[in-house]
C-alpha cells in the first residue's frame, strides 16, 4: 500500500463515548489496544480518534447531537468481540487493572475461549483467543441449542 494512503480494513465500526479521554485511556491501558494518536481530532465539545486491534481498526468519538448520534444516557451502546493472541495473559492484565469482569475465561461450544468485561461506560467487550474457533460442523452445541 502506498505510504500516502490511510491503512484501513474493509470495515471500521464507530463507537460513541461520552468521555473520549476516558475511553482512550481505558482501551489502551486496560485492553492494551493502540490509538492512532497522530490522527486524533478535537473540536469544541467533542472529538474522535482511531483505535487499532491486531489488524483491525475502529473509530471512537463523542456523540454528535447535530447528527442524531447521542447514545441513551443509561444504556450501553455496543458489544464488541476482539481476538487476541494470548487470552490468559490478556485476562490477567485486564484483571490487574481492576476491570469489571463479567465472565472469567471459559471454553465455548464453538471451540473458542473467551472472557467478557464491561468498560467504564457500561459497554461489553468479549475478548477471544485467536485461532481456536472451530468450523460450524464441529461445534458441540448444548442440548437446548439447534442449528438453523
Amino acid at each position: 500500500m502506498p505510504g500516502d494512503l490511510w491503512p484501513a480494513p474493509d470495515i471500521v465500526p464507530s463507537i460513541k463515548y461520552r468521555d473520549l479521554a476516558g475511553a482512550i485511556d481505558w482501551l489502551t491501558r486496560v485492553l492494551r489496544f493502540r490509538e492512532r494518536r497522530d490522527s486524533r481530532l478535537s473540536w469544541p465539545g467533542g472529538g474522535m480518534t482511531w483505535i487499532e486491534v491486531g489488524n483491525g481498526l475502529f473509530n471512537i468519538s463523542t456523540p454528535d447531537p447535530a447528527r442524531n448520534q447521542a447514545a441513551a444516557p443509561d444504556q450501553a451502546s455496543f458489544v464488541m468481540k476482539v481476538y487476541v493472541d494470548d487470552l490468559e495473559a490478556h485476562f490477567a492484565h485486564a484483571k490487574a487493572q481492576g476491570v469489571e469482569i463479567l465472565t472469567e475465561p471459559e471454553d465455548g461450544f464453538w471451540g473458542g475461549r473467551i472472557y467478557r468485561v464491561r468498560d467504564h461506560e457500561g459497554n461489553q467487550w468479549e475478548i477471544s483467543q485467536r485461532g481456536r474457533d472451530l468450523a460450524v460442523d464441529k461445534w458441540a452445541l448444548p442440548p437446548e441449542v439447534t442449528r438453523g
